[in-house]
């Protein structure tokens, strides 16, 4: 049995749920957000709860629980509060602007490198500091990962994009190699 997708999910006042067929789709605040269940998963809504249960029996079944139950917890997050991913960029003239919606970085490359704003997601930016916000976690996530992916942190001078207090490895250099021997 899925631990995870044994737990309801309690619906909060200003969201509204609604579900058609195999289609979950989440009503808040902030937004709407809509996922495909799989065939052998069933949600019901009863008194503002949310339920996910399986409905065919196969090896996949259970993992698949627990992941639409997390999906559609989720979802409901994100319409309330939203999601938020903060980057940190390091290295001498290493630096980050908007050009309209999106954001420019200028990473040690003979030119600067554009990422497109995707729908549903903002980019904000603080001196060394990139914040990517939305309400769908998963695209907030992604859209992180791509940014990081630009550079890297290197472990030898720590320079490079990294997510907000992740800790570097950092390498002895050739100097500090050869005196220990």
């Amino acid at each position: 049995m899925s631990r995870i997708g044994k737990k309801p999910i309690l619906i909060p006042e200003d969201v509204e749920v609604k579900i058609e067929g195999q289609k979950v789709l989440v009503k808040g605040p902030k937004g709407e957000l809509q996922i495909e269940i799989r065939p052998e998963i069933k949600v019901d809504v009863k008194d503002k709860q949310i339920f996910v249960t399986p409905q065919i029996e196969t090896k996949q079944t259970k993992a698949f629980w627990g992941l639409t139950r997390a999906l559609v917890s989720n979802m409901i997050d994100g319409v309330v509060k939203g999601y938020e991913k903060k980057l940190e960029i390091q290295g001498v003239g290493f630096r980050a602007a908007l050009e309209g919606e999106d954001l420019v970085l200028q990473v040690g490359f003979s030119h600067p490198v554009e990422i497109k704003k995707q729908e549903g997601i903002k980019f904000l930016v603080e001196k060394n500091i990139i914040i990517v916000y939305g309400i769908d976690k998963q695209k907030v996530s992604q859209t992180a990962a791509v940014i990081r992916k630009v550079k890297p942190p290197e472990p030898y001078q720590g320079k490079g994009i990294r997510y907000m207090g992740e800790k570097v490895r950092r390498k002895v250099g050739k100097k500090a190699a050869t005196a220990a021997e």
